[in-house]
């Protein structure tokens, strides 16, 4: 066998060791018994000391020496795997075992605080993970800032100063906007009625299909907070319910979709190899907003959603289709990310991401993180939190060690955008096929244009490639101007 078979080879192994402890993980946040948390964490470890020693075996750089690539998806791989194994050799193994250990521990520990609204009882375990991914921040980092070595295991490339760039270009259009919606004459009422929780979770199970989530290699579970796991033949979803709010069911499972069918569609010559799997999470975030938002929150496409909640439900007070698209698109400040408008939401992850940067250099004490959390909020916001759940507490992503994870969600944003608006180019009767609830002519060029490709190509590459222009706010901005400006009349 040649170098470049060795190699291909050992990692196949060591990519399918971490898609058993990724099954570990989903099964930990959906159907784990809670006492079982102590032994998870210890399982969590293990698996992690196995994965890291292979990660970091002597071999691989032997063969990465001597492989010689035959084809763009080698180079691909090769770049891959050199990525990976530059970074885990810089990481003592005890200190990556101890990471999985204490974040899978974490993790139960933030929804029992979250549940109880009881922030000083997080208080203890969150300092701890700040400091163990301090510390393999600090391994890294080769004189870099700690955040940007935090950022690459997310988005490959990015920085946070350039990511501040970003945030400084959106927030002017998207404060502005907001301004002129919240001072609309006119606002769409909420729902005013009750919906049961399985017809939300039967017609959300429609929705998941309508979107081509192929449930041969799936399935879809409820969990605290939505999520997707897993990649080729086997990637599951999460949602939640709310009686009062179908919306929240139904947005939270096309969102999971989104990433879902990304990695189900990638190219099944790359299972189980580095460019198997999303090109970085700020891409995978562009098709979870895509999803949800220019397709699923399209006016066309909530035409047909009216008519499948009315087979469903009956009559629930809403008296015809632009009124549903209104109230679908409802613009209003409110405490839960996961639940914000496409006005708000990014003002959401802002706050996160100069919160979360506070933290990693010392800025910002955990003691303090829920007033300054609270203070930013009502001065971005006008509103203040009145518990932890609606602040600081609700999002696991720090629980987990997830810092530098945020700024991706408002990235995706941008991605979404610039694909948005080739997809309209490319795509003429788009409008027509939604209005049907046919997703195909969206989601077959999604998939032709980025999603079969995997990490074949860079993040910045992998959207520059699909829409064939450079990356910029410009078309999110603009399409988010023309949507609510036709909703509420501007």
């Amino acid at each position: 066998m040649s170098a470049m078979d060795d190699l291909a080879a050992f990692t196949r192994e060591t990519i399918a060791l971490g898609e058993v402890m990724g099954r570990l993980g989903w099964d930990q946040e959906t159907v784990m018994p809670r006492g079982a948390a102590p032994q998870r964490a210890e399982e969590m470890a293990a698996l992690e000391a196995v994965l890291h020693a292979r990660k970091t075996d002597p071999c691989l750089g032997e063969w990465l020496a001597a492989a010689e690539p035959a084809s763009d998806a080698e180079t691909a791989i090769l770049r891959e795997i050199r990525r990976s194994y530059e970074r885990a050799t810089k990481v003592p193994a005890k200190l990556a075992a101890e990471i999985a250990r204490v974040t899978s521990r974490a993790q139960g520990l933030w929804a029992e605080a979250r549940a109880a609204d009881d922030f000083a009882a997080f208080a203890p375990t969150l300092e701890e993970v700040i400091g163990l991914k301090v510390e393999e921040a600090s391994a890294v980092a080769e004189g870099r800032p700690l955040y940007d070595a935090m950022l690459d295991d997310f988005e490959p490339g990015a920085t946070a100063a350039s990511l501040a760039a970003m945030f400084d270009a959106l927030r002017p259009g998207l404060v502005a906007l907001k301004d002129r919606i919240l001072g609309a004459e006119e606002a769409p009422p909420p729902l005013s009625t009750t919906f049961p929780e399985d017809v939300q979770l039967a017609l959300s199970t429609d929705l998941a299909c309508a979107f081509g989530y192929d449930l041969a290699h799936g399935r879809i579970d409820k969990a605290v907070h939505p999520f997707s796991s897993g990649s080729g033949l086997d990637v599951r979803i999460t949602t939640r319910t709310d009686e009062a709010d179908p919306f929240n069911c139904f947005y939270s499972t096309i969102h999971e979709v989104g990433h879902a069918a990304y990695e189900q569609a990638i190219d099944p010559a790359y299972l189980l190899t580095p460019i198997g799997r999303g090109a970085s999470m700020g891409v995978h975030e562009s098709q979870s907003r895509i999803y949800e938002n220019q397709l699923g929150r399209s006016p066309a496409f909530t035409g047909w959603l009216l008519g499948r909640m009315r087979g469903a439900f009956g009559d629930f007070g809403v008296a015809d289709a632009e009124t549903f698209a209104r109230i679908v698109n409802r613009v209003a400040p409110g405490f839960i990310r996961t639940e914000a408008d496409e006005i708000h939401y990014n003002l959401h992850i802002m706050l996160r991401f100069d919160l979360e940067r506070a933290l990693v250099s010392g800025d910002l004490s955990v003691a303090d993180l829920p007033g300054a959390w609270d203070d930013r909020f009502e001065a971005d916001f006008g509103l203040r939190p009145s518990r932890p759940s609606e602040g600081c507490l609700q999002d696991v992503h720090w629980s987990v060690g997830l810092f530098g994870y945020f700024p991706t969600y408002s990235l995706g944003n941008v991605y979404a955008g610039c694909l948005h608006a080739a997809l309209r180019r490319d795509v003429s009767d788009l409008d027509a096929a939604l209005a049907q609830g046919d997703t195909a002519p969206a989601t077959a060029w999604l998939r032709e244009k980025l999603q079969r490709h995997g990490s074949l190509r860079t993040p910045v590459e992998t959207i520059e490639m699909a829409t064939g222009a450079a990356v910029s706010e410009a078309p999110l901005l603009s399409y988010l101007d023309e949507k609510f400006s036709a909703l509420y009349r501007l």
